[in-house]
């Protein structure tokens, strides 16, 4: 898909945003969304203070985010096994709905005491 067939896509459907990074980020999730068939839009979003930093939104149709947070896991998952945290195929850790995640640093999965883990006292929050 191209950017203009994307905008023509959108120009009459209602947009969400599912993003909202710098403006390299946003460009390159884009192209990312469009290679896969997705139409996607860069926005600017207006901020009223004066020390905000320019943001910018990626804006796709409401049917469509569940495929970009697909994209976003998957280049996730890439760039984890372009470092080498994990070995290709493996899949990153899911975050489970009721329990507590592994520390990083020693693996115990404990409610965190302080904002530190319970068992090596790493500084989690």
């Amino acid at each position: 898909m191209t950017p203009h067939q994307a905008e023509t896509a959108l120009a009459d459907a209602e947009v969400v945003p599912c993003a909202e990074m710098q403006l390299a980020d946003a460009r390159r999730l884009v192209d990312a969304c469009l290679a896969e068939g997705v139409p996607a839009l860069v926005h600017r979003e207006a901020c009223g203070k004066p020390s905000c930093s320019p943001k910018f939104q990626v804006l796709v149709r409401p049917e469509d985010v569940p495929r970009v947070a697909g994209l976003l896991q998957q280049r996730w998952t890439d760039s984890l096994q372009r470092e080498g945290l994990l070995s290709e195929g493996q899949a990153p850790q899911e975050i489970p709905e009721d329990g507590e995640l592994p520390c990083p640093a020693c693996g115990t999965a404990a409610p965190l005491v302080e904002g530190a883990c319970s068992d090596c006292g790493l500084q989690l929050e």
